[in-house]
């Protein structure tokens, strides 16, 4: 039996801060056991939703417990902003780090940016392999940072297989899912909503009210100024039967992100027969699909632009005949979309390599 040591965010398993990074963290090292890997976990507080260490002395202090040259998986959202921790453990350990997210990609200010690539690309530098969750952000990573391609490696994230969510005949039951923060880009969701006030519609936002308060609380003057504010439900954090719920009860996924690697939200969302209106920022393309016939299974706009977002959904709720066809669209991509064995199969041969 191969053994693999894993270091993630704390707040893997907590139902009040569900995200996509998480999720996937938590198939991988399942996936991982199921394979006859053992897996050994080790859990580092970090501070939400940045998910840099509260601790790098807890961190080094995890990792000096590890033995000699054993195989080390961690969750880039930790390993990034610690390469003074990571580097000096790489003569030891066989660092593999998982990319979900780089650091320099939308933040404000080429100041900012610059000083968390440079501490990425030190980090990622020291890891032996790098795991990505999309080929986007591979290419992103050997764009900015000298890697080199053969240690920089994709596994795109599975999803599990879903009921078809009924859909009503008007389609005006829409459903949004992700962390309200900025770069999830609700504002401009909640933008061109307004811009479609004349028509019927009705849209549910699932995701964490904690992370960024003042923005949340902008959100709610923002729906009352376009008067939409009780058509606009934030529903916080579901999980489970909940989250299953709220998609069997839409007709179409939206998401406004400003910036996405993946976007493990849209496949899941087509698990379920839903087509997707989203911005065409990094990985969501991918995710997105097209239909056995090369047809797309949604409608991309550009991010940031609350107009062409709304143009999207007038004609989402005005054209029955287009509901129709990215509906069957949908149901096409259902059927070949990649499941989590996969995921972990491709993250296992990375380690393998490794260990080898």
């Amino acid at each position: 039996m191969t053994a693999v040591h894993v270091v993630v965010p704390d707040a893997i398993d907590d139902p009040a801060r569900p995200s996509g990074g998480n999720a996937y963290d938590r198939r991988v090292c399942r996936g991982l056991g199921a394979l006859g890997w053992s897996v050994h976990e080790w859990a580092v507080a970090v501070s939400w939703p940045r998910g840099e260490p509260a601790s790098r002395a807890h961190l080094s202090g995890a990792l000096s417990q590890i033995p000699d040259d054993s195989v080390v998986m961690v969750d880039g959202l930790i390993a990034s902003h610690v390469p003074e921790v990571l580097v000096p453990e790489a003569g030891r350990l066989r660092l593999v780090v998982l990319v979900h997210m780089p650091l320099g990609h939308g933040l404000p200010g080429d100041e900012v940016a610059a000083h968390s690539q440079r501490r990425e690309r030190e980090a990622l530098s020291a890891a032996v392999a790098v795991v990505t969750t999309s080929a986007w952000t591979r290419r992103w990573l050997l764009d900015h940072y000298a890697l080199h391609p053969h240690r920089v490696r994709v596994a795109e994230p599975g999803v599990d297989a879903a009921h078809l969510a009924p859909g009503t005949a008007a389609g005006g039951e829409l459903l949004c899912v992700g962390t309200v923060t900025p770069g999830k880009g609700h504002d401009v969701l909640l933008a061109a909503l307004a811009m479609v006030a004349d028509l019927p519609w009705r849209c549910v936002c699932v995701g964490s009210l904690t992370c960024d308060p003042a923005f949340v609380d902008g959100l709610a003057r923002q729906a009352r100024d376009g008067d939409i504010a009780g058509r606009v439900h934030f529903a916080g954090p579901l999980t489970a039967a909940d989250l299953d719920a709220a998609y069997a009860a839409a007709d179409l996924l939206v998401l406004a992100s400003r910036a996405e690697t993946y976007g493990m939200v849209v496949t899941e969302g087509l698990a379920r027969g839903l087509p997707v209106v989203a911005t065409s920022v990094g990985g969501l393309p991918t995710a997105l699909g097209r239909g056995a016939d090369g047809s797309r299974p949604g409608l991309l706009v550009c991010p940031s632009d609350p107009a062409a977002f709304a143009r999207a959904l007038r004609c989402w709720l005005t054209d029955g005949a287009l509901r129709q066809r990215l509906r069957d669209a949908a149901g096409e991509r259902r059927a070949r979309l990649p499941d989590w064995e996969a995921t972990s199969l491709r993250i296992a041969r990375v380690l393998a390599e490794v260990a080898a």
